[in-house]
């Protein structure tokens, strides 16, 4: 059990205030093509165009800009599919912290490279076989290193919310629906305390891959559900073992649906945001704009803001969208 506190929507404010020197400031960008699809009014929120190449930068910033170096000469050490990994190398060469990332040896390439591309350290283990978290803690015996978890941690969490403070600025009007991409949850939980930040009576729902949803099993629970696989999906950056405790206790009151997309409908998601928006998009990162395609009806008479949340895609996958089968 962890004893750290759920952040509040005011730590979510504070983190917009740290993160605006320093984040891109997303576009939001709306699709006649989709609209018509849907019949609804939909605002893509780019975060495949944020620092890193995801949204994770939000929360890796929040989290290492509040470091006590003093405490912790060793700098970080973070464990990570790929995204928030690279998050972490990429902030800890801005601001000069070493760090280590424990990424499944089965990782993309590509973000493994841009981890040692940003300085980062990078101890690969094997997914299934052994725990991520029980080789981050190791190190952390060893060195004075700080944790930083993807999922549970409170100002990593209130990092990634800033991105729909940011959409809700844009957005010129109220949106009545956002749907965000979830593995772990950090984002779902950011993005729900962002919306109380600024009273948004919108419905919150996320997207999952397919054999992999994990959240919307544990909402029907009541309690964190284990995914049977931790492989064998296109969407690595989403492939949690399971909900991460602290934006859990969040999310079960929160989020009210949780959609769900295979590998084919994020292969035509990613073919669509090319196609219409010529936007770079990765398989997890388009996980919630495939839920919606799989199911337009849903989506009729609302305005929503869907988030693309990554874009580190691989290039044979990126390949393999465009010239399907």
């Amino acid at each position: 059990m962890t004893d750290m506190p759920l952040p509040s929507p005011d730590d979510v404010l504070e983190a917009a205030l740290v993160l605006a020197p320093v984040a891109v400031r997303t576009p939001l960008l709306r699709s006649p093509a989709l609209d018509r699809l849907t019949g609804g009014e939909i605002l893509l929120k780019c975060e495949n165009l944020q620092r890193s190449g995801a949204f994770k930068f939000r929360g890796a910033y929040n989290r290492l800009h509040r470091l006590e170096r003093a405490a912790f000469p060793g700098g970080v050490v973070a464990y990570s599919t790929g995204n928030h990994g690279q998050a972490v190398a990429t902030v800890g060469r801005m601001l000069d912290i070493r760090a280590t990332i424990v990424m499944p040896s089965d990782a993309p390439a590509n973000k493994i490279a841009k981890v040692r591309e940003n300085e980062g350290e990078v101890v690969l283990y094997e997914r299934g076989k052994q725990s991520r978290e029980e080789i981050a803690a190791r190190i952390a015996a060893r060195m004075p290193v700080a944790v930083v978890p993807p999922g549970d941690d409170r100002f990593v969490i209130a990092g990634q919310g800033t991105a729909f403070l940011e959409a809700s600025e844009q957005a010129d009007g109220d949106v009545d629906l956002v749907i965000v991409p979830c593995g772990g949850g950090g984002l779902a939980a950011g993005t729900g305390l962002a919306m109380e930040a600024v009273g948004s009576r919108a419905e919150l729902w996320a997207a999952e891959p397919e054999d992999f949803d994990d959240t919307r099993r544990s909402l029907a629970s009541g309690k964190r559900e284990v995914n049977e696989r931790l492989s064998g999906s296109l969407c690595d950056a989403l492939l949690a073992p399971m909900p991460a405790e602290l934006p859990f206790s969040f999310n079960r009151r929160k989020l009210s649906r949780v959609l769900t997309a295979s590998d084919d409908d994020v292969l035509a998601a990613i073919r669509f945001a090319f196609d219409h928006l010529r936007l770079v998009v990765e398989p997890g990162g388009a996980v919630a704009l495939a839920s919606l395609l799989k199911q337009p009806e849903a989506l009729r008479g609302r305005r929503a803001v869907v988030l693309l949340s990554g874009g580190n895609v691989e290039p044979d996958v990126f390949r393999r969208a465009l010239k399907p089968d």
